[in-house]
């Protein structure tokens, strides 16, 4: 699949927060082990970078077809009641997605005006939050891709087909010679 711009700041923003738990998580341990010192705000930045890896990472899966199911019915369907169902099952997880988003902005917005702020980290805890509308807003942009792709009668897929990656990987094992050289 061809990736854009887009595609490109997504997966730059989900391979940032990546490293920068990783990072954050290094120098905590380094500090508390050899230097008998912790930063308290680390654990918290930490989690909020977490949290935007979930939700930026939920489109991105979508994007890549990355997540998991279960289709053995829909596989033995015909070609075009397999394509109604995924059509069917996009529209539903469009839904599902703009209810998530609004239930979001309603509940960063009731935070802003609350004006509650991150227990070691001096921002408003609104601001980390803000990551779950927009999220919701990437993923409903995504099903929306795959939704058009569906109704022009491209491939449709919203899930990885597991069996065949393993086979795959089984195939690629078995070509490299032995002794891990490739």
């Amino acid at each position: 699949m061809k990736t854009g711009w887009f595609g490109r700041i997504e997966e730059g923003l989900v391979a940032l927060l990546i490293a920068s738990m990783t990072l954050i998580t290094f120098v905590q341990v380094v500090a508390r082990y050899v230097f008998n010192y912790s930063f308290v705000w680390a654990l918290e930045l930490t989690t909020f970078l977490f949290g935007g890896l979930i939700f930026l990472g939920i489109s991105y899966g979508v994007r890549v077809g990355a997540h998991i199911g279960v289709d053995v019915l829909v596989r033995t369907l015909p070609r075009g009641a397999a394509r109604a169902v995924a059509v069917a099952a996009t529209l539903l997880c469009l839904v599902y997605a703009a209810i998530v988003f609004v239930g979001g902005w309603i509940y960063v917005d009731k935070i802003r005006q609350i004006g509650i702020l991150a227990q070691d980290l001096p921002v408003p805890q609104w601001v980390p939050r803000a990551v779950l509308p927009l999220g919701f807003a990437l993923l409903f942009f995504r099903f929306g891709e795959v939704l058009v792709r569906a109704l022009r009668g491209g491939d449709a897929h919203l899930l990885v087909d597991e069996a065949e990656e393993a086979l795959k990987l089984r195939a690629d094992d078995a070509d490299r010679p032995p002794g891990g050289a490739t």
